[in-house]
């Protein structure tokens, strides 16, 4: 969800836009209609006053068309058409009203006006693409049909309505198709992190993105130049400590005494494996390239770390499924399972190690009693609990270097006297 937390944004940004847009529109729609609706219905007050003449006067019917004509108006005789309308018609709008006639009538007493209240009842309708108005009073009812006006038509607001949509939508894409170049972007930054390190930032362009592209491509080419000198510089160190080391070695033999003899050696031995393992943390350390990742059966691995240990078999156990695989670089893990059987062996009561697995983890059992310090200070370099012991204190160094190239961490419980060291 965060990997497209931009795309996510845009196409909400996109949605709520367009709801919007469609709200506004619909309401403007019906205002729009209603307003039109109330437009064509001021025609009432024109039929009304045709009708109620013809009332008054008691024209021929005749004359109440001729009337009618004059304003575009068609009085519907078919009492069959009368009905269909009527029965399926649309009520566009519907209204009372009420009329006052006065008339002079003399009687005994004298002259005197009498007035005359009639309710009438105009409805417009809406059938087959044609508009009618349908007038009632207490003694009649027509129902006319006015030509010269037609149902509201939605096509003007539709065709606007789509316009914009199509503006906006339109205006998001060529926002998106902005954004492609900052996807591609985090995917070489991903692949760079992930030890690609002759990926290609650079890119053509002037925008903010492009910008921001090389100048990580030029930062990218900084940084592996400070990576190779560094590297060139570990490996010039140690060829250049090998040469005195190896000719000490040769020197020491040509000395008299025994003890000076076995002295010397052990020096130069152990100066030898400190520069050995400063050459493995080198490797770990620039491990860039994980083309060199396999799959291997980690009993193979197992076997593999007990040989390089030069220890007796007897003094592992292993309880782990021979179908069982991981993807690692063979050399480096099995250097991190030789450091957990050395350290095993070396700090345990028995100078015993089992190997299992437990809860799909790799996992290092020895009897004993619990490390003296949060698992922290073992993992830095030259720390140990035993000064006296023979080590630089590397081991498990190397151990967590080694898991983080395998994108794991090593981890530690105390439990029932024995010490277990986790894969996870």
């Amino acid at each position: 969800m965060r990997q497209h937390a931009v795309l996510i944004t845009v196409l909400f940004a996109l949605t709520v836009t367009i709801i919007s847009v469609s709200v506004v529109f619909w309401e403007f729609f019906i205002l729009n209609k209603q307003h039109y609706v109330d437009h064509i219905f001021t025609k009432h007050a024109t039929i009304t006053q045709i009708f109620r003449q013809h009332q008054q006067k008691q024209d021929s019917q005749i004359m109440l068309e001729v009337n009618l004509a004059v304003y575009s108006f068609v009085l519907e005789k078919n009492n069959e058409a009368i009905k269909t309308v009527l029965k399926n018609a649309k009520i566009l709008k519907k209204k009372d009203f009420q009329s006052v006639k006065a008339s002079l009538m003399f009687s005994q007493e004298g002259v005197f006006t009498k007035k005359t209240v009639t309710d009438l009842t105009v409805t417009m309708l809406e059938f087959n693409k044609k508009i009618y108005f349908y007038i009632q009073a207490p003694t009649s009812s027509v129902l006319i049909l006015d030509e010269g006006s037609k149902p509201y038509r939605y096509w003007n607001v539709a065709y606007s309505y789509m316009t914009i949509i199509l503006i906006i939508s339109f205006s998001f894409v060529l926002i998106l198709q902005k954004l492609r170049p900052l996807i591609r972007l985090r995917k070489k930054i991903a692949l760079y992190g992930d030890g690609n390190m002759n990926i290609s930032f650079k890119t053509k362009g002037h925008d903010e993105i492009a910008l921001i592209s090389n100048e990580l491509e030029a930062t990218r080419e900084k940084i592996n130049i400070i990576l190779e000198s560094r590297t060139l510089f570990l490996r010039n160190i140690m060829h250049e400590l090998k040469t005195p080391i190896a000719k000490g070695t040769i020197a020491t033999q040509m000395l008299e005494s025994q003890k000076q003899i076995d002295r010397f050696s052990s020096i130069f031995g152990r100066l030898e494996s400190l520069v050995n393992e400063f050459a493995l943390i080198e490797e770990v350390t620039s491990l860039g390239d994980k083309t060199d990742f396999k799959e291997y059966r980690l009993v193979d691995i197992i076997d593999g770390a007990i040989d390089m240990a030069m220890i007796d078999k007897s003094s592992v156990t292993i309880d782990v499924e021979a179908t069982y695989k991981i993807n690692a670089n063979y050399r480096l893990y099995t250097t991190a399972i030789k450091n957990m059987i050395d350290n095993g062996i070396k700090y345990s009561a028995d100078a015993h190690v089992k190997i299992l697995i437990k809860n799909a983890e790799l996992c290092f059992e020895s009897r004993g009693d619990c490390i003296a310090h949060p698992l922290h200070y073992y993992i830095e370099p030259f720390t140990k609990d035993n000064p006296a012991k023979n080590s630089f204190g590397l081991g498990l160094y190397l151990v967590d270097s080694i898991l983080k190239a395998h994108n794991q961490v090593l981890a530690h419980e105390y439990e029932d006297g024995t010490n277990r060291f986790i894969f996870a």
